[in-house]
């Protein structure tokens, strides 16, 4: 396989996939306490924040179920700001547990208007929490959540994020914004295979937890509090998957964060550039276009089918398609975590053959 050009999985680096193989060692003992709190620490360096964090064994959708199990209660009231398929899915994670979830539905391939979520807070007295999708890579857009922070917190609800495919390649001061519960995931990003969920808790969301009664085991974070004290986890953690993380975070931090958030900006102009350049459409609004996935609209015949069949078996190329209503309609190009221009040169060279191929006729 050439490359893998979806939006998670994501390819990763050798030296991490070494690191899987290295022997298992005791999850409650010295080695894995060392190893816990240093890649705790190195997470809140690329978090950019002082808040507590957690790495959970899980995938992010098991973070986005922590998140509101920890802060809320059943009959809260929250809104849930979507942009797509995963903005959906987190509203009803928190109306399957009881929630009372006020939808402030964008239309897809559109970003939210921090105007309308103010509107949206006046209009509902009684909100406790708002719910974002920071980056949402079923339509490829990445909402402005700098200024979305600014009206949740200005209207003192607690913000929580769903950063799974965003942090650690979108620039995401997670203190500086304000924001009280942020979730991530290991394999966008992070460069490492899936089953880590990492999640940060501010003050604000901690008062939240102590008030929150909504039903919780395996998700507590008040368990996964009193563990790390003493550099353990609840439950068994993927032990070798947080060997991964320890290689990868080392990369990642050699190369430093804003080099990395430079990198993923050129990358995803180039590929929207390139893309543009062979007659498509972007899917997205391009003034909130993911640095992360670019979603590309079928138009003039094309068969969206067959050219991610053709990309794979003619170049070894794989691409993702449009997810629920979008089914037919979109692909996808990932271009996150390991990554390279040269990537995406080869990637709109196989495009420019494939496309004709595949029924495009501009």
């Amino acid at each position: 396989m050439a490359q893998l050009r979806v939006p998670g999985p994501t390819p990763c680096p050798p030296e991490v996939l070494q690191a899987m193989a290295w022997p298992m060692i005791n999850h409650r003992g010295p080695e894995f306490k060392k190893m816990l709190f240093d890649v705790t620490d190195k997470l809140k360096e690329i978090f950019q924040t002082r808040n507590d964090l957690y790495i959970l064994t899980g995938s992010g959708t098991g973070g986005l179920e922590a998140a509101v199990v920890n802060v809320l209660s059943p009959g809260d009231k929250v809104l849930s700001v979507s942009i797509g398929v995963f903005g959906d899915r987190w509203a009803n994670i928190a109306r399957t547990f009881g929630a009372e979830v006020i939808p402030l539905n964008v239309e897809w391939g559109k970003a939210a208007d921090p105007e309308a979520v103010k509107d949206a807070i006046k209009a509902n007295p009684g909100i406790k929490a708002v719910l974002v999708t920071h980056n949402e890579t079923s339509t490829g857009v990445t909402n402005p959540l700098e200024a979305i922070s600014k009206v949740v917190k200005g209207a003192g609800k607690l913000l929580l994020v769903d950063a799974i495919s965003s942090l650690s390649s979108i620039d995401l001061p997670v203190g500086k914004w304000a924001c009280d519960v942020v979730v991530t995931g290991s394999q966008k990003g992070w460069m490492i295979p899936p089953g880590l969920a990492m999640v940060s808790i501010s003050a604000e969301g901690w008062k939240a937890f102590e008030k929150a009664t909504m039903p919780r085991f395996y998700w507590d974070f008040g368990k996964a509090r009193s563990y790390l004290e003493r550099g353990e986890n609840p439950w068994t953690p993927a032990i070798s998957v947080v060997f991964a993380l320890s290689v990868a975070l080392d990369i990642l931090l050699k190369e430093g964060i804003q080099s990395i958030f430079d990198k993923q900006k050129r990358i995803g102009q180039m590929t929207r550039d390139g893309v543009k350049a062979l007659g498509l459409s972007m899917f997205a609004d391009e003034k909130y276009a993911s640095n992360t996935v670019s979603a590309v609209a079928a138009s003039h015949g094309l068969d969206v089918s067959k050219l991610r069949e053709l990309m794979q078996s003619e170049y070894g190329i794989v691409l993702a398609g449009g997810q629920q209503t979008l089914g037919g309609k979109i692909f996808r190009i990932g271009h996150l975590g390991l990554v390279t221009e040269q990537d995406i040169k080869e990637l709109l060279a196989a495009l420019k053959d494939i496309l004709p191929k595949a029924g495009f006729s501009p």
